[in-house]
């Protein structure tokens, strides 16, 4: 798929922290319960950390227990791109932001009790919050 937003390898290096490089752009994970953005709350829009991209919206976000900010729904079905993932000897559905292609966590279909049923369970490495003023 070509992206809007394009960048060499060496670019996202120099843009990126090492941490996020891992997450962003060799589909990493950080470890669970250890991200900045896990017990966010304010009211807000979440944004990729590589390009800016909006994401996902506060008001999509609860707390499903998993050690990641998850989210039920993006801010547009066209925001993200799902990617079927077969890694780690699993099927899993891969989500990247749409704009530029980084990594941004998985979807999960145990999003019980919201109105989706989907666990967008991402990275906080992969996102930015700004809240709403």
């Amino acid at each position: 798929m070509a992206y809007e937003v394009q960048k060499t390898d060496e670019e996202w290096r120099r843009e990126l922290t090492p941490e996020q490089y891992a997450v962003l752009r060799q589909a990493g994970t950080e470890r669970p319960w250890t991200g900045e953005l896990l017990d966010e709350s304010r009211a807000g829009l979440y944004t990729c950390a590589a390009c800016g991209a909006e994401l996902f919206k506060s008001g999509t976000k609860f707390d499903s227990g998993c050690g990641w900010p998850s989210f039920y729904e993006s801010v547009r079905p066209e925001a993200v791109q799902l990617l079927e993932d077969r890694t780690l000897g699993m099927v899993r559905t891969e989500v990247r932001c749409a704009n530029c292609g980084s990594h941004l966590g998985h979807v999960f279909d145990d999003g019980f009790g919201t109105p989706t049923g989907d666990r967008y369970c991402m990275n906080s490495l992969s996102l930015n919050f700004k809240e709403q003023e």
